[in-house]
């Protein structure tokens, strides 16, 4: 089987990936316990089923996803087109973010290591820092593209004018954000607009927000002690019920449909454009295979206009990362 393509970016800095990606953080990082066997049969699982393009960060693990995914590389590297990140990393169980040239070199080295390849595919800058002039930090990511060690570029919740300033310093090839039917920020905020003005092809990442729309999570006691959806505030309390009410609405449209939760909030994002390229995330081979099969689903205008009623911009109740942690996306 193979999915059809679409091609992120635009120009010499134009990047064909499968039309659908996978998103490998849960495999390592903050949703629960792990499952390495699972999750390394569920890579190949992807391999058979066209999913080629795989999403990782040196952060997740820490550094254990980039190495699980090194080991499926080792048979595999002319199948899949790789991107992974930095500049957010842990220093003494804090989050950090830094976006310093020499660290900017340093992370590209240490991610090849743990991948075991030459050449990352789509180096992504995965949180601003304020810190640093974005001149600063994307020069260095260009250096890393004329070194041969990474042959695109992307970025990861920036603003539109940090969007603007890198992508004069280098063409980028990719933007990744959260974007789904409880997330739909970026047609509102000029970071959709401003990527397609530019020619960036846009990466929605939680496109099933963080599972919530796929119906099948009705209570946090539902998961595991260790599972980050537990202190995020839209799986709280009186904003749950709330959310919980929506998902059933969108529930009867994709029953209506004979699809599931998860393959209609899938084909909504799908359907945004060509140049839109999500990357559901799961360790789980069931759940891949069901996110697949939403690649072929096309929805009807009445469909569409019918989830704008339900889940227009701002419908979904509380915020998308705690309070504490928004200051870090869209800086």
């Amino acid at each position: 089987m193979s999915l059809p393509t679409r091609t992120l970016g635009s120009g010499s800095s134009s990047l064909e990936v499968s039309a659908q990606g996978l998103g490998c953080m849960g495999m390592s990082f903050v949703y629960g316990t792990r499952d390495n066997e699972e999750s390394t049969a569920t890579l190949h699982r992807a391999l058979e089923l066209g999913v080629t393009f795989w999403d990782t960060a040196d952060v997740y693990g820490p550094h254990h996803n980039e190495e699980l995914i090194g080991e499926v590389l080792k048979t595999h590297r002319s199948e899949v087109t790789l991107a992974t990140k930095f500049a957010n990393h842990m220093v003494d169980g804090k989050m950090t973010i830094t976006g310093d040239p020499s660290y900017v070199h340093e992370s590209c080295d240490a991610s090849l290591k743990r991948l075991g390849i030459d050449t990352i595919d789509l180096y992504y800058y995965h949180r601003v820092d304020r810190t640093v002039p974005i001149e600063e930090t994307w020069g260095a990511m260009a250096e890393l593209v004329t070194a041969g060690k990474v042959r695109y570029l992307g970025i990861s919740e920036a603003s539109p004018e940090i969007m603007r300033r890198a992508h004069a310093v280098h063409p980028m090839t990719a933007a990744q954000y959260e974007w789904s039917l409880f997330t739909r920020d970026i047609e509102e905020n000029e970071l959709l607009a401003t990527a397609r003005e530019l020619g960036i092809g846009m990466v929605p990442y939680s496109p099933l927000g963080r599972g919530l729309l796929t119906g099948t999570i009705q209570s946090t006691d539902e998961l595991v002690d260790s599972d980050w959806r537990r202190t995020n505030p839209r799986f709280q309390g009186e904003d749950l019920q709330a959310n919980l009410t929506l998902v059933a609405q969108l529930s009867a449209l994709a029953a209506a449909r004979g699809v599931s939760p998860a393959q209609f909030a899938l084909a909504w994002v799908q359907s945004q454009g060509s140049d839109v390229v999500p990357i559901p995330g799961t360790k789980r081979r069931k759940y891949l295979e069901e996110n697949v099969a939403a690649a072929a689903i096309q929805l009807t205008t009445d469909e569409l206009a019918a989830v704008d009623a339900i889940a227009p911009y701002g419908a979904a109740a509380g915020g998308r990362y705690a309070a504490s942690a928004m200051p870090t996306v869209n800086p």
